[in-house]
C-alpha cells in the first residue's frame, strides 16, 4: 500500500518496493516452495530444492488476492497465505484494527494464483497468554471456516505475531496441523521445528540490499536454537498483564 493504517506502516512496503524486492529474489537463483513443502522436508517426507526460500504472508489484506497475488503469479513465485478468519468475516469478532481487508470468499482465488492457504487464528490474540480452551478454539475454528470455503483440508497454522510456547504449539498438533510457523527474526534450516519454524519479518526500513544479503543465507541467526531469557521474560509478563487486562491483539 501507498498510504497504509499507522497501526500496520511498519510492516507496509509500497508497491514499487515489493516488486524491486520479489525481483531480488527472482535474480538470487532461489527457488520459491509453499510452506508444505518445507513442512514435508522437517516431516522426513521429501526433500528440498537445493536453494529454496518461502514467502508468507499474515492475516489476509485486501492487496493479496489482487496486486500482491498477481506480482507473485506473474514472477512464478509460489507462496504461502495465512488467514485470520474474523478479519475477513463481516460481522466476527477481531482484535484486528481496522484495515482494509479481503474478503473470506477469496480465498479460492488466492489458490488459483499459486498462493497456498493456511490458518491464522480466528481473532489475532497472543495465543500464549490464553487458557487451553481458548487456544483450541481460535485454531480450530479458523480451519473449519477455511475449510468449508476451500473445499479441503487446511494443514498449516501462522501464530499470531510469532507468539508461542509448547502447550500452544501442543494444541496446534491435536487440532491437525501439519506444520506452524513463528517469527523469530531468523532464518529457517533443513534443521527447524516443523511447530515453530522460524521467519524473517519484512518491515519498511528493510531494503533490496536486505533480501538481497537474505537470500545469500547472511544476515540473521539460523534456526533451531532454544528462546532466549529475553523471550521467556516478555512471555511471561504478557501472561501477566493478560490476568489483568484480558485478552489482547498479537502485534
Amino acid at each position: 500500500m501507498e498510504d497504509p493504517p499507522d497501526w500496520i506502516a511498519e510492516f507496509t512496503v509500497t508497491p514499487r518496493q515489493f516488486e524491486a524486492q520479489l525481483d531480488a529474489i527472482v535474480a538470487s537463483g532461489r527457488t520459491a516452495v509453499p510452506i508444505s513443502v518445507l513442512a514435508d522436508h522437517l516431516a522426513g517426507r521429501s526433500d528440498l530444492p537445493e536453494r529454496p526460500v518461502v514467502l508468507t504472508f499474515d492475516d489476509g489484506f485486501a492487496d493479496l488476492p489482487g496486486s500482491t497475488a498477481e506480482a507473485l503469479a506473474s514472477r512464478s513465485l509460489p507462496a504461502t497465505a495465512y488467514l485470520t478468519t474474523g478479519a475477513i468475516t463481516p460481522g466476527r469478532a477481531c482484535l484486528l484494527p481496522p484495515a482494509p481487508m479481503m474478503a473470506l470468499g477469496q480465498a479460492p482465488l488466492l489458490e488459483q494464483y499459486g498462493l497456498e492457504v493456511g490458518g491464522h487464528t480466528v481473532t489475532h490474540p497472543q495465543l500464549d497468554t490464553l487458557s487451553a480452551g481458548a487456544v483450541r478454539r481460535e485454531l480450530r475454528e479458523s480451519k473449519a471456516m477455511l475449510e468449508d470455503v476451500l473445499g479441503h483440508e487446511v494443514e498449516h497454522l501462522a501464530y499470531p505475531h510469532g507468539y508461542n510456547s509448547r502447550a500452544v504449539r501442543r494444541a496446534a498438533l491435536d487440532a491437525g496441523y501439519a506444520s506452524a510457523v513463528a517469527v523469530r527474526h531468523a532464518l529457517s534450516s533443513r534443521r527447524d521445528e516443523p511447530y515453530r519454524i522460524a521467519r524473517l519479518i519484512l518491515r519498511r526500513t528493510h531494503t533490496v540490499a536486505d533480501i538481497e544479503t537474505w537470500m545469500e543465507g547472511r544476515g540473521a541467526k539460523a534456526a533451531p536454537y532454544p528462546d532466549s531469557l529475553p523471550t521467556v521474560g516478555w512471555r511471561l509478563y504478557r501472561r501477566t498483564r493478560a490476568l489483568v487486562r484480558g485478552v489482547e491483539f498479537a502485534g
